[in-house]
């Protein structure tokens, strides 16, 4: 799957996280666009290695597939921890060591609800960032 430009729905970006509705908001290709546009600044901070994780929604394991899939389109390495609790994420991103981390949950929300939280380095992925990552997406602008 290769995009030129991926619009995201704009509800979905939040403050602190993207969260949305399954196949409504969020989509399997969202989930690569926001995948490659994430890779794309992980890339431009010098980082190489990216944690995925998921929880233990039904939507989770086609997200991080295809997360995973557009990290590695922006020739990042990516490793995976599977299923678990988001604190595993985080863990994971202090021990390994890695560049950043992406956990799909959908935290305290609805079934049909599910999203991302990230992390650059060892510090949240939020705000402005998360508002530079649906402008990388829209444009195409990918590592």
């Amino acid at each position: 799957m290769d995009m030129s430009g991926y619009q995201l729905d704009s509800t979905i970006l939040r403050e602190y996280d993207i969260r949305g509705v399954i196949d409504e908001t969020l989509t399997i290709d969202g989930a690569y666009a926001i995948g490659r546009a994430f890779g794309t600044m992980v890339a431009e901070n010098g980082g190489r290695t990216v944690c995925v994780g998921y929880d233990g929604r039904l939507s989770s394991p086609d997200l991080e597939k295809a997360v995973v899939d557009g990290l590695m389109a922006c020739g990042l390495s990516v490793i995976r921890i599977g299923l678990g609790p988001t604190p595993m994420l985080y863990f994971a991103v202090n021990t390994v060591p890695a560049d950043a981390g992406i956990m799909i949950s959908g935290s305290h929300n609805p079934p049909e609800y599910n999203g991302f939280k990230m992390m650059l380095g060892k510090a949240p992925f939020y705000g402005e960032d998360i508002l530079r990552l649906g402008e990388i997406a829209a444009a195409g602008e990918y590592a």
